[in-house]
């Protein structure tokens, strides 16, 4: 069992836990994930590992409370138990080399992004951040950001803090300046990071993304996270949990992805329902 040994709520639908995981905070590195259940009926859902304290051997998660597992897991509290805790799986991001690098989050995503700044400020690199909201309730990790950036841009949809308007705003004027990246990293929505690469294509420079689809085993055997690849002028199939989560932003068919990433929203809408109605029940 994996005991929970931190709980924080960044806002409304946002909260981080530090999972007491020594095995898989001795491995993990920034970009890499977890598959996890919160007890023995529940699902496998992947989570992205949002950090890691290798002396303590604990683990932290940050997640979006939006379906039936994410609501249970919501309702554990500091010292209680998560019946699984698999990892860490996937490749970490390739960082080795980058001296100048614009990471863009986007939403939850930014719990993803922070520990890449993090490792590239670090390792020395000039960090460029861009990170965005709806709205000032939903702002997360900013505090961190600034820690890990060199610069940072705030943007919110309804401008209610930071800059109005979305990432690809700031992101253009830091090209339109000149400014060139040995990468540029996005991780977010599908289709924030689908702006983002063409925001970048015209430049030619690296531009990466993480892509989060459907997952079951998290080892390439159910295919559930298979993603088509336009390579070279052939489709290309890649399994999200092994080959990635990073992935050639210019590669990507977001469409596609998208559509699949929507094909059990009824269902899912469902689940966190008759969840959120026994959880009442039971605080009742």
């Amino acid at each position: 069992m994996y005991r929970i040994v931190n709980k924080k709520s960044l806002n409304s639908t946002v909260t981080l836990m530090d999972i007491e995981a020594p095995f898989v905070a001795a491995k993990a590195q920034p970009g890499q994930f977890i598959i996890l259940r919160v007890d023995e009926e529940g699902e496998r859902i992947p989570l992205t590992v949002a950090g890691y304290d290798r002396a303590a051997g604990t683990v932290r998660i940050i997640f979006q409370i939006v379906g039936a597992t994410t609501a249970a897991l919501n309702a554990r509290n500091t010292g209680d138990c998560l019946q699984d805790f698999v990892g860490p799986l996937g490749k970490p991001t390739k960082l080795d080399g980058l001296k100048k690098v614009c990471i863009v989050g986007g939403g939850v995503g930014c719990a993803i992004a922070l520990p890449i700044a993090q490792a590239l400020h670090d390792a020395g690199c000039v960090v460029s951040g861009v990170i965005g909201f709806r709205n000032k309730d939903l702002v997360i990790l900013e505090n961190e950001f600034r820690t890990a950036c060199n610069s940072l841009a705030v943007m919110t949809d309804d401008g209610s803090y930071g800059e109005k308007g979305n990432v690809c705003a700031p992101l253009q004027q830091l090209l339109d300046a000149g400014e060139t990246f040995d990468e540029v990293i996005t991780i977010g929505p599908l289709i924030m990071m689908k702006f983002v690469v063409e925001t970048v294509r015209p430049t030619g420079m690296p531009c990466t993304v993480s892509m989060n689809p459907i997952m079951i085993d998290g080892t390439g055997m159910c295919g559930g996270c298979r993603l088509t690849l336009n390579r070279d002028g052939q489709r290309v199939m890649k399994f999200a949990c092994v080959d990635g989560p990073d992935f050639n932003g210019y590669e990507i068919d977001f469409d596609e992805a998208a559509s699949r990433g929507g094909m059990y929203r009824d269902f899912e809408r469902h689940a966190y329902e008759k969840t959120c109605n026994l959880l009442n029940k039971e605080v009742r």
